[in-house]
Parts: C-alpha cells; sequence; structure tokens
C-alpha cells in the first residue's frame, strides 16, 4: 500500500497533496478501519485548492519531513476538498463552533476511530506564533491525550456528538409574515456602510443575499435609503479592487474596508450571485457601470470557467508562484513600460497606481478614486489600455484552475446567467446556461441519482439537498425563458428525489445529505445561509413556483411545512436567513405573468421580453397558447386574449390585472400588481 493515497483521487486540491510525505488517506471506509486497527486518532485536514491560508499550512507542515513523521505516528491523516465534499466539512466545521472557535480553512479535527470530533482549530503555524501553539506542539499533545485522557476524549467527543445532532430549535414567537420580512430589512439598513457600502467594517463580504433583500424591499417600498445602500455597495465592489478591472469577474471577498484588498481567489458561486443582483438592480435603474460588470463578468465566465464537460469550473486560485496576489497585482515601472506615457499617466491616476503601491510595494487596479465611468472618449482610450494589459497579464503565470464540476454551484451561475441573457436580450448568454445544464444532465445524473462533483470524467459523491435545490431552481428559470416542458419536467423530478431521501418526516425541511450518504456522524438540517444560499430557502421559492406551475397540492403542503419548520430559527436571527426571507416573499407574494397567444407571435415575445426587463425577483412568467391549459384553480384561468391580440394577465393570489396588450404600459402594471 502506497504510503500517500491520493493519487488516485480527482479532486485538484487532493492532488496538491499527493506528493507530501504524509501519508495522507482520503475519507471513506479504509481510513477508519485502519484508525480503528491501529488505535490512532484521525487527523482530519479540510481546504480548498484556491485557498492561500490552505497553501501556507502545506508548505509549512505537511511538506515538512520532520511534522510529516510526527503526523504518520501517531495519526491517521484523512484530507478533504471541502467543495467535493461540503457534507463532512459542515459537520466538522459546526463541531468546531460549538468548541468555541472561529471557523475557516484549512480546517484542522481530530477524530476518534468512529468519526467523533474531539478538539480543532484551524491554520496552526510551523512554529509558535503570534499566540498560536505550534503545529507540532498540537499534534504531540492531542496525542498523548487520546492515549493517557480517554476519559476527558470520551467526553468531549459525546458532549460534542450530542450538541451536533441535537441542536436548539428555537420556538417560533410568531407566524412569518411579510410585516417581518419589511423589518428584518429595516434592522438590515442599520449595519449597512453607507460610505464604502457593504455591512460595516473589515473584512467585507459582498453579503449578497441580504443585499437582495434591502432591494426586494425597495421595489415594495420605494424608499430610498434602501436603493442607496445596494446601490453604494455594488458601485463600490464594482469599483474596487475585489473586481478584476483587467479580465473581469470577482474575487472572494475584500480584507478592509474600502473593498480594495481582495482575496484573491475568485469563486464561481460568489460570481454567480452578484450577476443576479447586479442584473435585477440594472433592470430598474439601466446603470451603465453595471451593465458593464455583467458583460465583463459574463466574458470572464465564458472565456475562463468552461469546463471540458461544457459546465462550469469551480475557481480560480489566489496564489500563482507560492505569492498571493502574483499574477493581478502591477508596478508603476511595469506598466509604463507597456503604454504610451500619455495613456500610463491616465490610466495610473484612475486606477489608482502610485510608485509606492497601495498593497505591499505593489499596486491593486481599482477605480475607487470615483464611483461614475468617465466620459466615452476617456473610457475607450481606458479600454484600450486594458486590453495591452491583459495581454501581458495572459504571459504570466496563471493561478490554479479548479476544474471540477459541482452540481449546487452550476444551478446558481445557469440560473444568474440564463436571467442575465433574457434581461438583456442576449441568447448566447442563455445558451451559455443550457449548455451547461444539458452537461450537469449528461454527466452528474445518471442511473444512480444525481452526483455532486465531476472531474476527469468522473461523477462523484452523493448531491447534496443544496445541490437538488439550485438545479431545480435552474430548470425552473430556463423553463420561463425557453418556454421547454423538458426542463419543468427535469424540475419536478429532482424534486421528487429530494422528497423521498432527503426529507425530514419528523421536524420538516430537508437534510443537508441523503439518507443513504455514508460515514457521517449526524445528518445536518438548516435554513441558515452559507457561502451559498440555502437549499431549504431555495426549495421554498421552488416549491412556491412549481404549485403555481402544476396546480399540484403536494407542492403547496411542502412550501407551508417548510415555513413552519424553520420560522423558529429564522426569526431568532434574520441577518443569517436572508435567503430564506427573500424565498418567504416568491412564496407569499409570487407575481405571476402569464402570457395568452401563440407564443411565437411577434406581439407574444415583445410582451415576454418586456416583462424579463423589470426588476421582480418574485416573478414567474408562464407562456401558454391558452388559459384552458393553466391548472385548475390558476387566478389567471379562462382569461382570454383580448381583442384576439396576444395579451398579459399580471396575477398576485388570485387576483390578476386588467389584460395587458401593449408592452409600454407594462412597467406600471407591474408596480400596481407588486406594490
Amino acid at each position: 500500500m502506497a504510503d500517500n493515497l491520493l493519487a488516485h483521487e480527482t479532486s485538484p486540491y487532493l492532488l496538491q497533496h499527493k506528493d507530501n510525505p504524509v501519508h495522507w488517506m482520503p475519507w471513506g471506509d479504509e481510513a477508519f478501519a485502519r484508525a480503528s486497527a491501529e488505535n490512532k486518532p484521525i487527523l482530519l485536514s479540510v481546504g480548498y485548492a484556491a485557498c492561500h491560508w490552505c497553501h501556507v499550512m502545506a508548505h509549512e507542515s505537511f511538506e515538512d519531513p520532520g511534522t510529516a513523521d510526527l503526523m504518520n505516528e501517531h495519526f491517521i491523516s484523512v484530507k478533504v476538498d471541502r467543495e467535493e465534499r461540503p457534507d463532512v466539512d459542515r459537520i466538522y466545521m459546526d463541531a468546531l463552533h460549538r468548541l468555541g472557535e472561529q471557523g475557516g480553512w484549512p480546517l484542522t479535527m481530530f477524530l476518534t476511530p468512529e468519526g467523533d470530533p474531539f478538539w480543532g482549530g484551524t491554520y496552526f503555524p510551523k512554529e509558535t506564533l503570534y499566540g498560536r501553539p505550534s503545529f507540532r506542539h498540537v499534534l504531540t499533545e492531542i496525542a498523548r491525550i487520546y492515549h493517557e485522557e480517554h476519559d476527558k476524549v470520551r467526553h468531549n467527543t459525546q458532549a460534542l456528538r450530542d450538541a451536533i445532532a441535537n441542536p436548539v430549535t428555537p420556538e417560533a414567537p410568531a407566524p412569518l409574515a411579510m410585516p417581518i420580512v419589511a423589518e428584518a430589512a429595516r434592522h438590515a439598513l442599520r449595519l449597512v456602510d453607507r460610505d464604502n457600502g457593504g455591512i460595516q467594517g473589515a473584512p467585507k463580504f459582498p453579503q449578497t443575499p441580504l443585499f437582495s433583500l434591502l432591494w426586494r424591499n425597495w421595489l415594495r417600498t420605494r424608499e430610498p435609503d434602501y436603493r442607496e445602500a445596494v446601490e453604494t455597495t455594488l458601485f463600490n465592489i464594482c469599483q474596487g479592487g475585489i473586481y478584476d478591472h483587467l479580465g473581469g469577474g470577482f474575487s472572494r471577498y475584500a480584507v478592509d474596508n474600502a473593498w480594495l484588498v481582495p482575496h484573491f481567489e475568485k469563486m464561481l458561486y460568489d460570481n454567480a450571485q452578484l450577476l443576479e443582483l447586479m442584473t435585477l438592480v440594472w433592470q430598474d435603474t439601466g446603470d451603465t457601470l453595471l451593465r458593464l460588470r455583467i458583460e465583463e463578468t459574463v466574458d470572464w465566465v465564458s472565456r475562463e470557467m468552461i469546463a471540458e464537460s461544457g459546465a462550469f469550473a469551480a475557481s480560480l486560485d489566489a496564489d500563482s508562484e507560492g505569492e498571493e496576489g502574483r499574477y493581478y497585482v502591477w508596478t508603476r515601472d511595469e506598466i509604463e513600460a507597456l503604454l504610451e506615457p500619455d495613456l500610463a499617466e491616465l490610466f495610473c491616476r484612475v486606477y489608482g497606481v502610485t510608485p509606492e503601491g497601495n498593497w505591499e510595494g505593489k499596486a491593486i487596479l481599482n477605480r475607487l478614486g470615483s464611483l461614475s465611468l468617465a466620459d466615452p472618449e476617456t473610457e475607450h482610450r481606458l479600454a484600450e489600455a486594458r486590453d495591452i494589459l491583459l495581454a501581458h497579464r495572459n504571459k504570466r503565470v496563471r493561478p490554479g484552475w479548479d476544474d471540477k464540476v459541482l452540481a449546487d454551484w452550476n444551478g446558481l451561475m445557469i440560473a444568474a446567467l440564463a436571467n442575465a441573457g433574457a434581461a438583456f436580450a442576449r441568447p448566447d448568454w442563455i445558451e451559455l446556461a443550457v449548455r451547461a445544464f444539458d452537461a450537469i444532465r449528461r454527466h452528474l445524473w445518471t442511473q444512480d441519482g444525481l452526483h455532486h462533483g465531476l472531474r476527469l470524467g468522473q461523477a462523484r459523491h452523493p448531491a447534496t439537498a443544496d445541490d437538488f435545490a439550485h438545479l431545480i431552481r435552474a430548470a425552473i428559470v430556463l423553463h420561463e425563458i425557453t418556454t421547454e416542458q423538458a426542463y419543468l419536467d427535469d424540475a419536478e423530478r429532482l424534486a421528487d428525489m429530494l422528497d423521498r431521501d432527503y426529507w425530514d418526516t419528523e421536524k420538516g425541511g430537508y437534510f443537508f445529505t441523503s439518507a443513504r450518504t455514508e460515514h457521517l456522524i449526524t445528518r445536518l438540517r438548516t435554513a441558515q445561509d452559507d457561502a451559498t444560499p440555502n437549499g431549504n430557502a431555495t426549495m421554498l421559492a421552488n416549491l412556491a413556483r412549481l404549485h403555481a406551475l402544476t396546480g399540484k397540492i403536494s407542492y403547496r403542503d411542502r412550501t407551508q411545512a417548510l415555513i413552519d419548520a424553520f420560522t423558529g430559527e429564522v426569526l431568532a436571527n434574520v441577518f443569517a436567513h436572508a435567503s430564506f426571507l427573500n424565498a418567504f416573499e416568491d412564496a407569499a407574494e409570487l407575481v405571476q405573468a402569464v402570457t395568452v397567444g401563440p407564443p411565437d407571435a411577434p406581439e407574444t415575445r415583445a410582451l415576454r421580453q418586456a416583462v424579463l426587463t423589470q426588476s421582480i425577483p418574485a416573478r414567474l412568467l408562464m407562456s401558454i397558447a391558452d388559459t384552458s391549459h393553466l391548472p385548475d384553480g390558476h387566478p389567471a384561468a379562462g382569461k382570454p386574449m383580448k381583442d384576439a391580440k396576444p395579451t398579459l394577465y399580471l396575477c398576485r393570489g388570485q387576483h390578476c390585472s386588467l389584460p395587458i396588450t401593449d408592452p409600454a404600459s407594462l412597467a406600471d402594471a407591474f408596480r400596481i400588481v407588486s406594490g
């Protein structure tokens, strides 16, 4: 048996560690059996390919023969890619939080041979640093405690297992209702940094679901503070260093409070969520900066983030040549050597490039000096400069590309691209989304069910509830935009699979993992957002739409059951449940836009396009030849075309607007029906 067993894995992150002197094993039966046979604790190390501090710990400790000897002597070392196995990561991150530690990656946990956690942390330095113990000291002490103080270990494992498996579920003080959603938005508004956008303080994450909550409240109330909070946030993100001004796309977060210094990895899920929100805001404002950033981000996705299968890759690394951000930063001398003097002067002034730099002696390109674009002639010259610099940057050693395909992240990007493509009348963007969904159908949805990830032609690991939820949403959006029945059929089949293997029959709601997933000490169930919208929240919105599309009572009942299951949890911490609050609006206030008439008629297409350009997050677009095809009880059932022309009805609850045949009158009608 090889000492290090990662060489046959498909995860780029695991393969980064295949040559370590550590006797790494992948998560699974063999690791647990070996730990039990040798009576050794498991050292679980969780990270991901684009993680800077994961690389630091790898270079300092996992590549060090002396540290590896300690790990090999005292532990069974298991390496996990958190993106490939989010189910494993979530359980042990929850355990770390219950130990009173702040989460993050790399996640370092110590487990019994049965998989029960008893202690852990995140990054440990090779030598004692800033009050953090050295990793070697941690290894020696944990090994001693495991063998000499087994009662302490047993006590910790039992307490943690009980806490993870039986979380306290708050009682709901009141039914969830739209006034509560509005009050949550008012509270969230008080946390916003009104100068720089985002939530006050640093580091700054985009927090897209929370700002979507604020945007929805602007659409309902037209109170300008909500619009200003969202626009200020997006404009600063779009002009800040968190945005790649040469290549497009957004980094994961900024380490400062002004969006200048990014954590340089680019994740598919962040870009999908920002693309979705920017599109919603552009639909209402028509802002040119947002349009440019949307176009540039889609260009980046289509140029750099399409995997071999046609679906979307996971991420780009923060590091290249062993340095964080090296690929992206510049010196003034480099820029002046590439551009004509007057163009170099203009570019450096606009993008904040100085001889001393703004980060570790280098320059992170940004336009925070002005949140507005320049005049057209200046912007044309700046675009020429960017093209020259990008061509030069392309010759540098590129950051690592994690080309694994993840079902949930693809679902997010497919929906975002389809909605943006529809809003901007860009069929090429919609086609990108269609191709990615088809790739998921072909490669991840097999006879064995839905899988979470794909790489090197291998579909691996059971899907999570988030995989199902985000793909169901993607299928519903594609059905709306293409009118193809096959996408609705896919959504229903996926919903049936999710119900069968993930529904909590005792408390309601969906477990994160299937009943058939092996080697897990518990099944987590929550509505709280992570870096991506929560699967239970997304399913709440999905089920409301499926009920409207099909009329099936089972979807309506599941919608209410989800609300009942999580209202207590949501009201106890509304800020962590922004996606659920947004989804509740979709369930309670769904605006159905129903076009009646020949689907290919120019007048029908004009009505549909007018709908798709409106900023209505709680929208469902249905296109039918006549209303006899609507489900029984639908509010538009039986309503005819007006004057034999293709006609639109806007419906909320059981009430519909007067018939609309003129696309120009649509915006006012939308405000009436959704106000």
